[in-house]
């Protein structure tokens, strides 16, 4: 699947020159099998008590349902348990994630994720390789230069007050001055962002962008910021226009599979990435 070179030269410069961050949303776990937020509405329902058919199918969304959980159940940690237990992948079904190769190979220093399951942190064990995790303010000291940080921007299993799952929890996001909102601000402001796994439909995930562009507005140096870019498995120029103007680079495929486009994208920019760390013809592991 031909993407656009300009783009893709573009982006394997500033991953070559340790310059960008990836932010990785739901598609990349669905892609190994987890479940979609849809089978997470259907399990909360049934916890509840709840039929299908008394939950508008349209407009509810599964923060607002995991509220109403919250206040029923006086808790999220029955939930919570649940994910756990169920948003797990078996370490060699991880390893074999084509997906997860081809980010651990790319070699980005920072890898942001809304993701509460840990197959990310399990593809780079399954290789052996260094990581600092980071959910919470305390995590934050523990970061060194020669790990790559993986930071849980909606929270981590092994931090239930860390966890963003609720309508609450999302509002409280919405002033973006959390310990991790701070630090995401930091990093982003002088590199390259790589949003993938994610439906531009995603009000979070357009929420961020829009903060991300006014903070670069209204600091007077619009014109110097990075470029970053969004991948999207299919043409749609109306996101794309609107991208566009919060300063966001679209980078589209054309599949109606999400996987399968995402794979291409990534193995398309790894191997623009090869040919600049091994300029003479060596190339590393795909």
């Amino acid at each position: 699947m031909p993407f656009s070179s300009t783009l893709t030269s573009q982006l394997a410069t500033a991953i070559h020159e340790r310059r960008a961050i990836l932010f990785a949303g739901a598609g990349l776990s669905i892609s190994v099998g987890l479940p979609s937020w849809r089978d997470l509405i259907a399990h909360m329902a049934e916890e509840l008590g709840l039929g299908q058919d008394s939950i508008p199918r349209h407009s509810i969304s599964y923060h607002t349902l995991a509220e109403y959980y919250r206040i029923s159940k006086g808790s999220i940690g029955p939930l919570r348990s649940w994910m756990d237990r169920n948003w797990k992948i078996s370490e060699h079904d991880i390893g074999d994630s084509r997906l997860h190769k081809l980010i651990i190979d790319l070699d980005f220093p920072i890898i942001y994720t809304t993701n509460y399951d840990r197959n990310i942190e399990s593809a780079y064990e399954a290789r052996g390789i260094k990581y600092v995790k980071v959910a919470n303010a305390r995590d934050i000291a523990r970061i060194n230069d020669s790990s790559t940080q993986i930071i849980k921007f909606h929270g981590d299993f092994e931090d239930d007050q860390s966890l963003v799952i609720t309508e609450t929890d999302y509002f409280n996001r919405l002033e973006f001055d959390s310990p991790l909102d701070i630090k995401f601000r930091s990093d982003a402001l002088g590199k390259t962002v790589l949003f993938i796994g994610y439906s531009m439909t995603d009000m979070n995930i357009r929420l961020l962008l829009h903060k991300l562009w006014r903070t670069w507005r209204v600091s007077g140096y619009e014109r110097n910021r990075p470029n970053s870019f969004v991948f999207m498995s299919r043409a749609d120029p109306i996101q794309e226009a609107v991208l566009a103007q919060w300063g966001l680079t679209a980078v589209t495929g054309d599949s109606d599979d999400p996987e399968a486009a995402l794979a291409d994208f990534l193995t398309e920019l790894h191997m623009r990435v090869s040919q600049l760390r091994h300029p003479e013809g060596r190339s590393e592991p795909a």
